[in-house]
C-alpha cells in the first residue's frame, strides 16, 4: 500500500472553506507540508496535506492565497492536530502565515519516547500498520505547476495513515505509563516559532575545511561564497545547485589566476568551469589583490576554563541517565540530553525545588530522574 487514491485537490478559496467546514466536525486531523529548499533559493510552503479519518486533501497555496480557514483549524483547541516531526512544519507555517497549533500530537516524539527502533514515518507505518511508503518523489520539486496526479497522490500518503498511527502510538504510550511524558513534550512543541534566517557572521567558514585555510584562501572563499549567493538569489536556486561547497573549497585552495589554472581544480566540473570561469577567476583575483597586512585575521575564541569538579558531576549524572535509559529501552539523549546534564551540573541543585528551577528540565524528567540525580550529586 503506497500512494492514496481519491484525493481532494483544493485550488480555490471556496473549496478550502468547504473542506475546513467538514474537518471542523472531526476531533482529529493530520497535517504535513511540502517545501522546495532542494530546488529553490527562497523556501516557502508549496503544498499542505490534510487528512481526517474519512478524507484526504491536498491544498495548493499557490492557487489559494488566503489560508486563514486552515489556520483556524490549527488554532482550535478542540481539534487534535497530528504531525510527524512537527518542528519544521510549525516553523514554516509560522513564518509564512503566522499559523500555530494549539492541540498537538507528534508521532515522531511519541516514537522516541517509546524507544522505537526506527522513528521515521515510513518505518513506523510499516512496523505498526503494514503500510509501505514509496520514496520515488522524496526529492521532488513541489514548486512545479501543474503537479502530476501521481505526485499529489504521493503527497497525500504522508497524512493518510497518520491518524491510525497516532492511535497505535497513543495506546502504547498509555500502556507503558509514558503518555503524560508525551503530552508535556507536545505542549512544549506547540510553542515552536520561526526564529528567522541564520544571521551568524562569516557563513563561508561553516563549510567543512574552511577553518584550516590560510588567511588569503579564507578571503577567497568568502568572495566565492558571496558570488554564489548572488547567483543563487537571482536564479532562485539553492546555492549548492550553482557550485558545490567542495568546489568552492578547491578554488580557495588553488587560487586559480587563469583559465588553465582553473582546469586544475578537480572539484569543479568542466561544465561549471565553462559557464562560470570568468566570474570565479574574478572572485579569486579580488582576494589576491588584497595586501598582506590587510588580510582578515582569525579571531580565536578562548576556551572555557577546565573545571574537573564540573566534569566529574556531569559524569555522575550521565551514569544515572544511561543506566535508566537502558532499563527503559530509550535512547539516552531522549531521556535527558547532554546540554541539560551540563546545566544541572552547573546549577548544583541541593533539593528537588532547586532542580525544578533548571531551565528546560521537564516535569516528567524531574519525577523520573530527580531523586537519582540528587543522590548522584550527594544531596
Amino acid at each position: 500500500m503506497t500512494d492514496v487514491q481519491d484525493v481532494i485537490l483544493i485550488e480555490s478559496a471556496g473549496a478550502l472553506q468547504s473542506f475546513t467546514d467538514l474537518a471542523r466536525a472531526e476531533p482529529v486531523i493530520a497535517i504535513d507540508t511540502e517545501a522546495a529548499s532542494f530546488h529553490r533559493y527562497v523556501d516557502r510552503v508549496y503544498l499542505v496535506q490534510v487528512s481526517t479519518r474519512a478524507t484526504n486533501a491536498v491544498l495548493d497555496p499557490l492557487a489559494v492565497l488566503d489560508l486563514e480557514p486552515l489556520g483556524a483549524l490549527l488554532a482550535d483547541p478542540d481539534i487534535e492536530v497530528i504531525f510527524h516531526d512537527a518542528d519544521y512544519d510549525l516553523r514554516i507555517l509560522d513564518r509564512d502565515y503566522g499559523f500555530r497549533a494549539r492541540h498537538l500530537f507528534d508521532t515522531r516524539i511519541a516514537a522516541q519516547l517509546l524507544g522505537e527502533p526506527a522513528i521515521g514515518l515510513a518505518g513506523l507505518l510499516e512496523r505498526h500498520l503494514g503500510v509501505r511508503l514509496t520514496k520515488r518523489f522524496q526529492r521532488a520539486d513541489w514548486s512545479q505547476r501543474p503537479l502530476p496526479a501521481d505526485m499529489i497522490s504521493y503527497a497525500a500518503a504522508d497524512t493518510a495513515h497518520l491518524i491510525a498511527l497516532r492511535d497505535v502510538l497513543q495506546d502504547l504510550l498509555d500502556e507503558r505509563g509514558r503518555l503524560q511524558w508525551a503530552l508535556e513534550e507536545f505542549e512544549r512543541a506547540e510553542a515552536v516559532r520561526w526564529t528567522g534566517a541564520d544571521t551568524r557572521p562569516d557563513p563561508h567558514l561553516r563549510i567543512k575545511g574552511a577553518r584550516q585555510l590560510g588567511a588569503r584562501e579564507r578571503l577567497a572563499l568568502q568572495y566565492l561564497f558571496e558570488w554564489r549567493e548572488g547567483q543563487a538569489r537571482r536564479r532562485d536556486r539553492p546555492p549548492f545547485r550553482i557550485v558545490s561547497n567542495d568546489a568552492l573549497l578547491g578554488l580557495a585552495r588553488k587560487l586559480p589566476r587563469s583559465k588553465q589554472a582553473l582546469g586544475e581544480v578537480t572539484e569543479l566540473p568542466a561544465a561549471l568551469r565553462s559557464r562560470y570561469g570568468p566570474d570565479l577567476i574574478r572572485s579569486v583575483a579580488k582576494a589576491l589583490a588584497v595586501h598582506e597586512d590587510d588580510l582578515p585575521r582569525r579571531v580565536r575564541v578562548p576556551r572555557a576554563t577546565y573545571d574537573p569538579d564540573h566534569v566529574e558531576r556531569v559524569e555522575r549524572l550521565k551514569g544515572v541517565r544511561n543506566r535508566l535509559a537502558d532499563e527503559l529501552g530509550l535512547d539516552s539523549g531522549v531521556l535527558c540530553g547532554k546540554p541539560l546534564l551540563e546545566a544541572i551540573a552547573r546549577a548544583r541543585p541541593g533539593s528537588a525545588h532547586d532542580l525544578s528551577r533548571v531551565p528546560d528540565l521537564r516535569r516528567w524528567q524531574l519525577d523520573l530522574l530527580g531523586p537519582k540525580f540528587l543522590d548522584a550529586l550527594g544531596n
